[in-house]
């Protein structure tokens, strides 16, 4: 379903730019498979991960970020306000597993490949992130992979 991962499909030329699917698309918090969690239908896991910061500080700005018509919006939405919940920093992995066990519950695809990647270590090689990933250094926290190898696991 998903390109294989050693083709290099998306690159840039002086003259042309490539782009196809990544070949681990549905790992990604901006991929296009909805989320149903808290009540909501969410059109992506980013979706709901910025409207939880701001549900019961800013009412309406989270009803800005669910109706954002893309991840990019969401996110750009919630970088608006500071006015945050309070305990974000202490429950923000919680709230991401939360997600992601809801995002692979309804999206067989990505329940699939999470399943197909077996007992290997999964990595957010993110190189400007290094919370979420691992930043540009590769000693970054990883969240992101250690969130998805825990719900790897629960559903085994």
């Amino acid at each position: 379903m998903y390109p294989d991962v050693n083709k290099k499909l998306t690159y840039e030329t002086e003259t042309a730019i490539y782009f196809f699917t990544n070949a681990f698309y549905p790992f990604d918090n901006f991929s296009a498979h909805t989320v149903e969690i808290w009540g909501h239908i969410f059109r992506t896991a980013e979706h709901a991960f910025q409207w939880k910061k701001f549900e019961s500080t800013e009412p309406e700005l989270a009803d800005r970020i669910v109706n954002a018509t893309s991840p990019w919006l969401a996110k750009k939405l919630s970088r608006s306000s500071k006015n945050r919940r309070e305990d974000w920093h202490e429950t923000r992995v919680d709230l991401m597993t939360e997600i992601v066990r809801a995002k692979v519950q309804r999206n067989e695809d990505v329940k699939e490949m999470l399943l197909g990647t077996g007992k290997k270590s999964i990595i957010e090689n993110s190189p400007v992130d290094d919370f979420w990933g691992v930043g540009k250094d590769g000693t970054g926290q990883n969240q992101m992979g250690k969130i998805l190898m825990k719900v790897r696991e629960e559903i085994r």
